[in-house]
């Protein structure tokens, strides 16, 4: 071999050998996919996984096959954790701060929120209203900042205070809004929201239920009344799903035991197909599970009920999201009777599954972001 020729070759050693990494990435991974045994359920991004497509001559005219499988070998693809974690790596060392609506920054991770839906509010305070009218029910609403109302950062996202007063003020008179956002805010150096994840810790919700349980009617209980179990320290919850970066600190997840005697004596859940009853409100399998938050009630359902050993008329009806989780313990120090509805998972009328009259008062439990874009709460109109 003539000597231009070894140098050339020497020159372009690296060129060569970059091609045929290239070359066998895309070629034999893929390959490799195929035989890998797959997954329908990503626990660590907390979502369901793309199935593998059905092959059809149409769905081949319309495109939805080459999109569908791209997104099947994409969900599947081998070492598919590890290349999303090395990405938003590289994505924030070359100054990026927002990762899929994530905003990474002093040491926690914020949502950036939409723009509101106001079509959607104004059907949902619409419907709060008529139900309000037509239930008699004494009726309160609570919209719960977010984390990103009460740790603004440089980047841009919206005025939920004033947000959150806007909705208020549409309210029916005879509706009493209860200010969260007041009580959070004045707390905001204590560790009322997960680093993490989207919820308020216990510790939010417990300042919120001690400032605002008043206007319901009730003392609330002291917080040195409770003991407090720090039932988990690696929670890593919805915002570390969206982004798997793993430079802010894990969660704590507390649980919280008051000695005032109150207890809860059963928990009834409505799937939609079967009912179970269980004997306590924290399902602590969700522990061992990256979906920790679920300790709290367990898993979304339709219809949860919980009776306590109060002994009093009082029986509250929430309609609510995940945020009133780990409210309901608060609460149900003053009830003898709570049942939840979840109307994303209900649909028909509430008249089909609850009697509004075995209930003195109703809470409309929601965190600004889900209610500035929910269209579930507008069903109380069926």
């Amino acid at each position: 071999m003539k000597p231009d020729t070894k140098r050339r070759i020497k020159n372009n050693l690296p060129k060569i050998l970059s091609f045929y990494l290239f070359f066998g990435l895309i070629t034999i991974l893929p390959i490799v996919n195929i035989f890998l045994p797959k997954n329908d359920f990503s626990e660590i991004e907390n979502r369901v996984l793309a199935k593998k497509p059905k092959f059809s001559l149409s769905s081949v005219l319309d495109r939805s096959f080459m999109k569908n499988s791209e997104n099947y070998f994409s969900d599947h693809f081998i070492g598919r954790t590890d290349w999303i974690k090395a990405k938003t790596e590289m994505e924030l060392i070359s100054g990026k701060k927002e990762i899929n609506s994530v905003y990474i920054n002093d040491g926690r991770m914020v949502e950036k929120l939409d723009a509101p839906n106001y079509d959607a509010i104004a059907k949902s305070v619409s419907a709060i209203n008529n139900f309000s009218k037509d239930t008699g029910l004494q009726t309160f609403v609570m919209v719960v900042p977010t984390s990103a109302a009460i740790y603004p950062s440089k980047y841009p996202n919206i005025d939920q205070k004033k947000e959150i007063s806007d909705i208020y003020s549409k309210l029916s008179e005879d509706i009493i809004a209860l200010d969260a956002f007041t009580a959070l805010n004045s707390e905001k150096d204590e560790y009322i929201f997960y680093r993490t994840d989207h919820h308020w810790t216990t510790l939010g919700a417990y300042y919120t239920y001690a400032s605002t349980v008043y206007d319901m009617g009730f003392t609330p209980i002291l917080w040195d009344n409770y003991n407090i179990e720090h039932a988990s320290s690696d929670f890593r919850g919805t915002f570390y799903s969206k982004t798997l970066y793993d430079g802010i600190e894990p969660d704590i997840l507390d649980i919280y035991y008051t000695s005032s005697g109150i207890e809860i004596e059963s928990v009834e859940v409505k799937t939609g197909k079967e009912t179970k009853t269980f004997d306590s409100y924290y399902f602590r399998e969700y522990l061992d599970k990256k979906d920790k938050y679920s300790v709290f009630g367990g898993q979304n359902q339709p219809v949860v009920t919980v009776k306590t050993n109060l002994k009093t008329d009082d029986k509250l009806l929430v309609i609510k999201d995940s945020y009133a989780n780990s409210y309901i313990p608060f609460l149900c120090q003053h009830y003898s009777e709570i049942t939840m509805l979840d109307m994303r998972y209900i649909d028909t009328s509430y008249n089909e599954i609850i009697d509004t009259d075995e209930y003195t008062q109703v809470l409309f439990l929601y965190n600004f972001s889900t209610f500035a874009q929910d269209k579930n709460i507008g069903k109380l109109d069926f």
